[in-house]
């Protein structure tokens, strides 16, 4: 698993860098992944994603020694239309693995974005999992349209 995600994690920025799309959170959990992904216009959610699943498709099938699609063939979009959408989605991302008894504490699961929101520095979060989150500002009222 933790080989996987590592893979997963180079793939993740790699896509991310290609296309040019912000990661503001994410979660790496053994049977899927979430994020929160801002693509930049023109490109579209649809195309940021497919691009990351692309990427990792091939690495992991590599890695080990598979063919074939991994994974779901689609993805689950959520529109975040407020601050509060916002940080509920985040804190439920981050709150996956304690919840399916992987660990304790949110910021000891290595393979999301949770240390970060916890206040770990950049430098130790990419030491740890090789994946740096994109800081947005965001207004203080939970009903900012975002």
């Amino acid at each position: 698993m933790e080989r996987d995600f590592a893979c997963l994690a180079r793939c993740l920025d790699a896509a991310r860098s290609r296309r040019r799309f912000l990661l503001t959170a994410w979660v790496f959990l053994p049977n899927h992944w979430r994020a929160i992904l801002f693509p930049p216009y023109p490109l579209t959610i649809s195309e940021a994603m497919k691009s990351a699943k692309l990427t990792s498709t091939n690495a992991l099938g590599r890695l080990r020694g598979e063919a074939g699609e991994l994974g779901q063939p689609r993805f689950f979009d959520h529109a975040l239309r407020t601050v509060h959408d916002y940080w509920e989605k985040v804190e439920s991302m981050h709150l996956n693995p304690v919840r399916r008894g992987l660990v304790v504490k949110t910021e000891d699961w290595i393979w999301s974005s949770a240390a970060k929101y916890s206040g770990v520095s950049p430098q130790e979060q990419r030491r740890r999992c090789g994946v740096v989150i994109d800081q947005v500002g965001l207004a203080a009222e939970a009903k900012t349209r975002i």
